[in-house]
């Protein structure tokens, strides 16, 4: 079917009354263009109902309206609207008729038109998104109509909606044969004869293989047609070598003219995968061990709106890190996204739910589950099916039931129904292992307190679970009844997806020596212990961190604390973000990121983060998922000769800190020490300069500078190419261009010309400012605009501080 992008000329308005005779379009309704989020137009506020789960902010009751003038001769076409994510219970009707409906935040919707339309004249389109039942997630939804929506139309005889599949049946050196699959649907009331030409193109557009095909197709028939194509030369798709080709799919009449019915284009790439507990994942015959990033669906400061540029450069930023794979938690990931992976090389595993039958939160989708699983499992199947990029599906996170008779019962079901959708990639749970214990918590409670008493850990008087995980998660996973309830839950997959279980790895390749395993969720500060598991055990194929790119929502989980109340899951109001990514939410790498990056053997400079000097180490509360309370600066007040922890991480074998030029001495580096190197320093400002060696001699280097009194405001921007989006960094920097992280600055911003602002802020977790404002405050000496092109033009952005300071940027777009 031949698809337009529909988001323009909507009005948008949040509605109070649940009961109206009349539907009419208030006179409060304002213009917006999709993808919306309406979550994020509100700010936090402290009495939230949706709490830390959302960063303290409100659903609501979202109503979108679009008129649409329908041609006479659609009376002889097919017409469908796609909506490809609306959170959440949408409701589409056309000209008061309800056309369709779908509980699930995160399916493709497709609604057929033709009944309800009014041919000739304007018809309403109008949305209603029931989002005001909080809570109904446990992170960020956002809410409303927040990815693209599309117009399809073809003619009566048709290729249907998703209707070309195309799997990779066989490679060689010298060719490759793929299977395409198009279904085909006849709404008309007689047969038609007629032939599908199916191209295939390489990434030139030059046509590398075709085949026709000649059928008689009959009234209100749908059948599939499957053709074997055979492709010279073949480039294979991988992360490390993306090629991808194009199907162009034509349906005609076998008639005089022969007269063109319906196209489609379908972008897909020829690989094979396959799985043991030996060589773990393999694709195209080659061995890959998985670098992984879990990932929430929201865009920084955007919110959950949904566009392409952004998920480019979230994902081309992720893997310059050093990633190669990212899971999508814990939903299907947007189609946008998927074609991003696909074109940049980045292996994804996508995600059905969080819930099953128990509810996580008071009003989430455990409600609609036994009615919609199945339609909105074969909805993400559907959806990925074509993208390369998606190697293995995850049938849930964390369901506590997965190890009950039910639970396993419908974990077998979900995997079955995968499975039958599409055979060629495979399927996992992400299982939390104390999650389900259900009734046997108390049991491992006494045990594992036990004997921790008797090693002397621990004083005995822990007695609830989440206290007991946060120290000693290790002791737990490990514990029989965990090793029973696995056997089950992970009988129905062809992968077993821990979360938090490293500490099983080894252990159950020797027990089960045909289970694979991937880590689908660990803890960051893991990553040196993790990736030599994976690198040494062929059945466990990969590490998946919790997360590779900081969210909104979860708030606190990764704050550090120095007191009870001040981070982790207690930090309160007004914590908006969870601040547990190794890339903060406008893109800017964390400390992490790097310690990652050389732990993973892809960097060779040594990277300097200095502990927080203000703050008493000994009182340092760490979560689980942050290493160590440091950022890489080295311009701070008032402490001279203070002493301030420096923690390098280096690969080699040794590295040596130099302040101004003096040596404060060398220490072992690298594996030896789990790359983390630390040095008390006296501080002192100037250059500070780590530099790593390998048997003595140099590999790396790297500086941090104090930055001088005189500082000002430096503006610029990422990209003026991209489609919609303009991102801007804003950074304090002193007169040599030393970036100045010590001062809070207060900015205010004004945008002139072909572009809007759409997003304003920092990555600060406890900011007080709404991010669609014009007023923010610098974080670390950071903050980040992001403008929406209007069209063609001259664009003037201006940025104040409330220090007297102006940059200014002047383009054209």
């Amino acid at each position: 079917m031949i698809q337009t992008k529909f988001n323009d000329g909507w009005k948008f308005w949040v509605e109070t009354r649940s009961f109206a005779l009349v539907w009419d379009i208030p006179a409060h309704a304002r213009d917006v263009t999709l993808p919306h989020d309406a979550m994020i137009e509100n700010a936090p506020r402290e009495d939230s109902p949706n709490r830390t789960n959302t960063g303290f902010r409100d659903g609501g009751i979202y109503h979108y309206v679009k008129m649409m003038h329908v041609p006479w001769e659609y009376r002889d076409k097919t017409v469908v609207l796609k909506f490809e994510g609306v959170y959440m219970n949408a409701f589409v009707y056309i000209n008061g008729q309800l056309a369709a409906k779908s509980p699930f935040g995160y399916s493709n919707i497709f609604v057929p038109m033709n009944d309800f339309l009014k041919y000739g004249e304007d018809n309403e389109i109008r949305v209603i998104v029931r989002n005001g039942a909080m809570t109904n997630s446990r992170w960020y939804s956002g809410g409303g109509i927040y990815r693209d929506v599309y117009l399809m139309v073809s003619d009566l005889v048709h290729i249907t909606e998703e209707g070309v599949q195309i799997t990779t049946e066989s490679v060689s050196d010298d060719y490759a044969v793929i299977n395409v699959a198009t279904e085909l649907k006849n709404r008309s009331h007689a047969a038609e004869e007629l032939i599908l030409q199916t191209n295939i193109l390489d990434d030139t557009g030059n046509t590398v293989a075709t085949e026709k095909s000649r059928l008689v197709l009959f009234q209100n028939e749908k059948r599939v047609l499957q053709q074997r194509i055979l492709v010279d030369r073949a480039k294979l798709w991988s992360a490390e070598t993306p090629h991808l080709y194009k199907c162009a799919s034509r349906l005609s009449k076998v008639n005089e003219d022969g007269s063109t019915l319906d196209e489609s284009r379908t972008t897909f790439g020829i690989r094979t995968l396959e799985l043991d507990a030996k060589q773990g994942l393999r694709v195209n015959g080659k061995t890959v061990k998985l670098r992984g990033a879990c990932i929430h669906h929201d865009s920084g400061l955007l919110g959950a709106a949904t566009f392409e540029d952004a998920q480019y450069r979230q994902i081309s930023m992720l893997k310059k890190a050093g990633f190669n794979a990212v899971r999508m938690a814990h939903h299907p990931m947007a189609p946008a996204m998927l074609r991003v992976c696909d074109e940049i090389g980045m292996y994804v595993m996508d995600e059905t739910f969080d819930i099953w039958v128990r509810a996580k939160s008071g009003y989430d989708y455990s409600l609609n589950f036994h009615e919609w699983w199945e339609k909105d499992v074969t909805a993400m199947v559907k959806k990925d099916y074509n993208h390369p990029s998606v190697v293995m599906y995850s049938v849930g996170n964390e369901i506590p039931e997965i190890a009950t008779k039910q639970g396993s019962q419908i974990c077998h079901m979900i995997s079955e129904k995968i499975k039958s959708l599409d055979p060629t990639r495979f399927t996992l749970a992400s299982i939390n292992g104390p999650f389900t214990l259900g009734d046997a918590v108390e049991k491992v409670i006494k045990d594992v307190v036990s004997d921790l008493t008797k090693q002397g850990k621990i004083d005995g008087s822990v007695n609830d679970l989440m206290t007991l995980m946060r120290a000693h998660m290790d002791d737990i996973v490990k514990h029989e009844e965990i090793t029973k309830r696995l056997e089950l839950a992970c009988a129905p997959t062809d992968i077993a997806g821990y979360n938090y279980m490293t500490a099983r790895h080894e252990a159950d390749g020797r027990t089960y020596p045909n289970r694979v395993i991937v880590g689908a969720e660990t803890f960051p500060p893991q990553i040196a212990e993790n990736w030599d598991i994976v690198k040494r055990c062929g059945h466990v194929i990969g590490d998946f961190t919790w997360t590779g790119w900081d969210y909104i929502g979860e708030a606190g989980v990764g704050v550090p604390a120095y007191s009870p109340d001040k981070g982790g899951f207690q930090a309160g109001y007004p914590c908006q973000l969870a601040y547990v990514g190794d890339i903060d939410i406008t893109g800017f790498r964390r400390p992490l990121s790097y310690f990652r990056e050389i732990v993973f053997g892809l960097r060779k400079d040594p990277y300097i983060a200095v502990q927080n000097p203000y703050k008493d180490p000994k009182r340092y509360l760490r979560t689980p998922w942050l290493m160590s309370d440091t950022v890489s600066s080295w311009t701070y007040d008032e402490i001279e000769g203070k002493p301030v922890v420096v923690e390098v991480y280096s690969p080699g074998d040794e590295v040596e800190l130099i302040l101004n030029g003096e040596s404060l001495g060398r220490k072992a580096a690298g594996k030896e020490v789990g790359f983390v190197t630390k040095f008390e320093v006296p501080y002192q400002p100037g250059v500070l300069t780590a530099v790593a060696f390998q048997e003595g001699n140099e590999i790396g280097k790297v500086e941090l500078a104090t930055a001088g009194e005189n500082r000002k405001i430096v503006l610029s921007a990422e990209d003026l190419e991209t489609k919609a989006l303009i991102y801007l960094p804003i950074e304090i920097h002193d007169d040599k261009g030393t970036l100045a992280a010590d001062k809070v600055v207060k900015l205010e911003i004004s945008v002139e010309g072909s572009a809007a602002l759409v997003g304003f802020g920092s990555a600060n977790p406890k900011s007080r400012y709404n991010y669609n404002g014009c007023v923010t405050e610098t974080f670390n000496g950071r903050a980040q605009a992001i403008l929406k092109k209007k069209g063609q033009g001259d664009v003037s952005v201006s940025v104040c501080s409330n220090d007297g300071k102006k940059a200014e940027l002047n383009f054209r777009i």
